[in-house]
């Protein structure tokens, strides 16, 4: 947990660093709306970039994973040739290839570049699922990478921050003139400050629901992209024992989105998952979605 809060502040202080260089040279005032808009991009994009382009150093950090680089055993002996074979299918760069040490069945992908990314399997899943069941997860993993779907999120997820910082300020503008009268000085009062924090709160909550529906959309067609690669039978079948056996994930917040497996959600929480209910998942394969 500590190394985990340790990378996320540094990460952040990273992003903070470089937004205030850039503002400085730029010569940016963030009081007027171009200087918003300049302000809330390079905040707003700041931190999607450096965690895109930080990805795979952040995974192997935050979950302890091993790159296989010389096989120990003929398992993962298989699994750099099953990789590599998928990659080839589906016309990217050949992955990294690691292990990490979870006891539950997941597995995931990350990496600034579709030539140069990162697929990682837990040492739970290896011991559950079987050859074909295991391909089919990494398949799905495989086809994450080939719709670009890391770059796709840090993309989206720097938009909608943007837009976030700036309604933020321009309604809290609005409000506080409306509840404080014009004020002779001009400038915002404290109660401005305390209204764009709410709303960025509110925002940011319609946001995250935003970029989770498009996750969950997302793992359906890298479901369908597994399917291509191993085999539709072999993609339900995985998701069939990832649903027998399935519980409580341990990946790090920065990799759980792109993870085989995500949480449960019932109602409204529902709108916050990263990945549709496994059943939902089933169907659409056996219907040929």
């Amino acid at each position: 947990m500590f190394k985990r809060v340790s990378l996320f502040l540094a990460t952040n202080l990273a992003v903070l660093a470089l937004v205030s260089i850039v503002m400085s040279i730029l010569g940016v005032n963030p009081q007027q709306f171009n200087g918003l808009l300049v302000m809330a991009a390079l905040f707003g994009f700041g931190g999607s970039i450096v965690s895109l382009l930080m990805s795979k150093w952040i995974a192997k950090r935050t979950t302890g994973a091993r790159v296989i680089e010389q096989p120990r055993n003929e398992a993962e002996q298989w699994l750099l040739a099953t990789v590599r074979r998928q990659a080839e299918a589906a016309g990217i760069g050949m992955p990294e290839v690691a292990i990490y040490d979870a006891p539950e069945i997941n597995a995931f992908a990350t990496g600034a570049n579709r030539n140069n990314a990162l697929v990682a399997v837990s040492t739970g899943l290896l011991r559950a699922m079987n050859r074909d069941e295991a391909e089919a997860v990494l398949g799905h993993e495989v086809s994450h990478v080939a719709n670009g779907d890391m770059v796709t999120m840090a993309l989206l997820q720097g938009v909608l921050n943007t837009f976030v910082i700036v309604l933020a300020r321009v309604v809290g503008r609005v409000v506080d003139g409306a509840i404080g009268g014009n004020r002779d000085s001009g400038g915002p009062g404290f109660g401005y400050y305390i209204i764009v924090f709410v709303l960025e709160m509110v925002f940011g909550l319609f946001a995250s629901m935003i970029a989770m529906w498009f996750s969950r959309h997302r793992e359906f067609r890298a479901d369908a992209g597994g399917a291509a690669l191993a085999g539709r039978q072999k993609m339900v079948a995985a998701l069939e024992r990832l649903a027998q056996m399935h519980g409580a994930s341990t990946l790090p917040k920065q990799v759980a989105a792109f993870g085989i497996s995500g949480g449960v959600g019932h109602g409204l929480q529902r709108l916050l998952m990263s990945h549709p209910p496994l059943e939902e998942r089933i169907a659409a394969l056996r219907q040929g979605g």
